[in-house]
């Protein structure tokens, strides 16, 4: 598989998980693949309803993960600005829409598959708005199961030697062109936020105000945010004058930075499988706690990456 463009749209695949589960967005999809007929008794009360749920987002999320070189098609082609949609749009409706204007790409069978694989989505989409307009305490729920650490954990990263896991070196460069090493980086900060992105991702477009404003409340301890775009790997400039453009319009200046996709960060890139996620580094280069998933403008995540933030700038003082 391609490194750069097939890579990301993989990862756009695995944002279906991420929104999802994670953001709980109806609008944006979990996967699930057994199959489904688009009717459904309702669930009776709240525990039938988290089951009914979850049950839905898995089918959902087997759908999506079957023909997956298809759907890497089908993500590739999609208009842009058709992903950053208005929530509660039916992502059934959004992949068929995009299916339709990248026919020429399959063949009369594969878009039989395709069309017929995004009408089940669009039943289960349905499906799981109809429980969230009844059960909205359902989706939060969702989210808190899927990002509580449990009381007493190691906020550190340990390798199995007991050393910690460090953040894959890179040579790269900004956004505007201007070098960035990560030695350099990292030591160079008393707490670096690491922020992976892409453009057409809902959530990750969402929390960029709110990620301006944690770079520079770092900036005041030494610290600092860093957004990587994984569309923009290798320096693909139709990406990086993309990202440059959402960043404006969002109000971001901080620093983003792309590098080589075959490097070791490009293949660390690649095995990220949900969007937005954040890494804590502190000032020798490790990482710091769990990566955060999913948007920091949701509470949990929040909180968990203002404790990873703490937790490395006291180590850095003493």
């Amino acid at each position: 598989m391609k490194m750069n463009r097939m890579n990301t749209a993989s990862r756009l695949l695995a944002l279906l998980l991420t929104t999802l589960v994670v953001l709980s967005l109806a609008a944006c999809g979990t996967k699930g693949g057994d199959k489904t007929d688009g009717t459904s008794s309702e669930p009776k009360n709240a525990e039938e309803a988290v089951a009914m749920y979850n049950d839905l987002m898995a089918q959902e999320n087997d759908i999506l993960s079957e023909n997956t070189e298809l759907w890497e098609k089908v993500y590739m082609s999609a208009d842009k600005g058709m992903a950053l949609q208005e929530d509660g749009k039916n992502y059934g409706d959004f992949l068929l829409s995009t299916i339709e204007s990248a026919k020429d790409q399959f063949t009369t069978d594969e878009m039989n598959l395709l069309q017929g694989e995004a009408e089940k989505i669009r039943d289960i989409e349905n499906q799981l708005t109809l429980i969230e307009e009844k059960y909205p305490e359902v989706a939060q729920q969702s989210t808190d199961d899927a990002m509580s650490v449990p009381a007493g954990s190691d906020m550190t990263t340990p390798l199995d030697d007991g050393s910690m896991q460090k953040f894959p070196a890179f040579e790269g460069k900004d956004l505007d062109g201007n070098p960035v090493k990560s030695d350099d980086l990292f030591s160079g900060n008393a707490v670096t936020v690491v922020n992976f992105w892409f453009t057409t991702c809902n959530p990750c477009v969402g929390e960029l105000a709110d990620l301006d404003a944690l770079n520079r409340e770092l900036a005041e301890k030494g610290g600092a945010l860093i957004g990587v775009n994984t569309f923009t790997l290798d320096g693909d400039e139709a990406a990086i004058s993309e990202a440059k453009d959402v960043l404006t319009k969002k109000g971001a200046t901080y620093q983003n930075v792309y590098f080589p996709s075959d490097g070791e960060a490009g293949k660390f890139t690649a095995n990220i499988f949900a969007y937005p996620t954040t890494y804590v580094v502190d000032r020798n280069g490790n990482i710091v706690g769990e990566p955060i998933v999913g948007a920091i403008t949701e509470k949990n995540q929040a909180e968990t990456l203002q404790k990873l933030i703490d937790q490395a700038l006291a180590a850095d003082m003493g």
